[in-house]
C-alpha cells in the first residue's frame, strides 16, 4: 500500500465526516422545528425566561435523537 493510496483514502474518510456532520446537523434542525410545530407551547420564549426544564425537555430530545440516527449509522 502506496502512500498516495492511503492519503485518498483519509480524503474518502473525512468526506464522509463532513457529510454525516451536515446530514445530522440539517436532520436535528428539522426535529427542532417540527417538534416546535405540534408542541403547545414555544420552548424558546419558556427557555428566554429561564424555564430550565423546558431547556432539559428539549435537549433530551436533540440527543435522543442523535442517538438514534448515530447508532442506525453505525450498525
Amino acid at each position: 500500500m502506496n502512500v498516495s493510496h492511503l492519503f485518498l483514502q483519509y480524503l474518502i474518510t473525512f468526506g464522509w465526516a463532513v457529510t454525516g456532520a451536515i446530514s445530522m446537523a440539517v436532520a436535528l434542525g428539522i426535529l427542532v422545528k417540527i417538534f416546535s410545530w405540534i408542541s403547545p407551547i414555544n420552548e424558546w420564549k419558556e427557555i428566554e425566561k429561564g424555564n430550565m426544564s423546558m431547556a432539559v425537555v428539549l435537549g433530551s430530545v436533540i440527543l435522543g435523537t442523535a442517538l438514534v440516527i448515530g447508532f442506525t449509522l453505525t450498525s
